[in-house]
């Protein structure tokens, strides 16, 4: 088929390659005059890893997971105590690396797809496979895969595109060399409607993150540097200057992620808060999905039909889940932060690490 893939994120590339390699003819179109990966680092959980198996470059990724530093992970109060700890055995199923590493891989099993960068989709007719570019030339296809992100201009064909929404919080985020005190377990650490993140990567350097409800301007980067440390190590050694980003997902759920010959993958169909570290996971199995269906269904109905059948239930329960918990970690003032911290030291570890161990279990279908 000739497939259409626009946007050149980690959903687009991903199911390019994939479709590439089962024969599939692909054309990317990307709106930036080039290929930019963002800044900062990401989280690769199990079932991500499987889904980069199924689309032919998976080996890459599984070389550097055997890099990084086996260590435990968990939960900590903002003066260092531990709430939680998770076995390095569960931790070390996931690969943290720099984001642009991972555009980089994605893109090199892209190569074959033509790419036309600086080419912005301004929509698509949905029956006919055809989409017009902001120059006014319109091109048909088998198939437009729409991988376009949060504002995605193929879901605004959708009559009922809810739009994107803040969720009431934002976040700095950053890579910095590893501390001088050494070994850094990846943890989360929680405060009063705010939380810090660190996940050592597997090149020996660190990802961190900063979230909180409150402004930048009320509330500045640097009243992290009072928490346990090595906060403020980290932020000091920042490669970038982090700048604070609002944290935005979809307003509402979509009833179906195809219509016609048109299908919507990762946050094009589904953008949700991090708060679980789905995001980029859920669209890599997006993109592995739309890839096997079309692969086992001649009929292009039924191949997006059981595509949507598989996905959509799956991506939105992971979207809700992750709003729950981004309201819960950023509600209530301090006795609020002690009762949850509490709560959360009193469960088994081995009850935290359950959901770890069902995302290992998943596989393509």
């Amino acid at each position: 088929m000739e497939i259409a893939v626009v946007g050149a994120g980690i959903a687009g590339l991903a199911v390019a390659g994939g479709l590439l390699k089962r024969g599939h003819d692909v054309t990317i179109f990307e709106a930036d005059s080039k290929i930019r990966a963002g800044g900062s680092g990401i989280t690769l959980g199990p079932n991500a890893l499987t889904a980069l198996d199924y689309l032919g470059c998976g080996e890459d990724f599984r070389a550097l997971q055997q890099a990084q530093p086996k260590l435990y992970g968990g939960q900590r109060s903002q003066n260092g105590r531990w709430l939680s700890k998770i076995a390095p055995e569960i931790t070390t199923q996931s690969l943290a690396l720099d984001r642009a590493e991972l555009h980089a891989i994605l893109k090199r099993h892209a190569e074959g797809a033509g790419l036309r960068v600086g080419v912005e989709v301004v929509g698509v007719d949905k029956q006919k496979g055809a989409l017009t570019t902001k120059d006014g030339k319109t091109h048909t296809f088998d198939l437009i895969v729409g991988a376009d992100g949060i504002r995605s201009a193929v879901r605004a064909a959708w009559p009922e595109d809810p739009g994107i929404e803040d969720a009431g919080y934002g976040t700095w985020r950053g890579i910095s060399p590893k501390p001088s005190e050494g070994a850094v377990m990846a943890s989360e650490s929680l405060g009063v409607k705010k939380r810090f993140g660190i996940v050592p990567l597997h090149d020996d350097r660190v990802y961190w993150f900063a979230v909180q409800s409150q402004s930048p301007d009320e509330q500045p980067l640097s009243q992290f540097e009072s928490w346990h440390s090595p906060i403020a190590e980290l932020i000091a050694t920042a490669e970038e200057e982090p700048q604070f980003l609002p944290i935005r997902e979809l307003a509402g759920d979509l009833n179906t992620y195809t219509r016609g010959k048109v299908v919507l993958i990762g946050d094009a169909a589904h953008a949700m808060t991090p708060n679980l570290g789905q995001g980029a996971c859920q669209a890599l199995e997006d993109a592995a999905v739309l890839v096997a269906q079309l692969a086992k269904h001649a009929d292009l109905n039924k191949a997006l039909g059981a595509f949507d059948a598989s996905r959509r239930p799956r991506t939105q329960t992971f979207a809700h889940q992750s709003r729950t918990i981004g309201k819960a970690l950023h509600a209530g003032g301090p006795l609020v932060t002690r009762f949850r911290n509490t709560m959360l030291w009193c469960v088994p570890n081995a009850l935290l690490a359950m959901p770890v161990a069902k995302l290992a279990s998943w596989r393509v279908e």
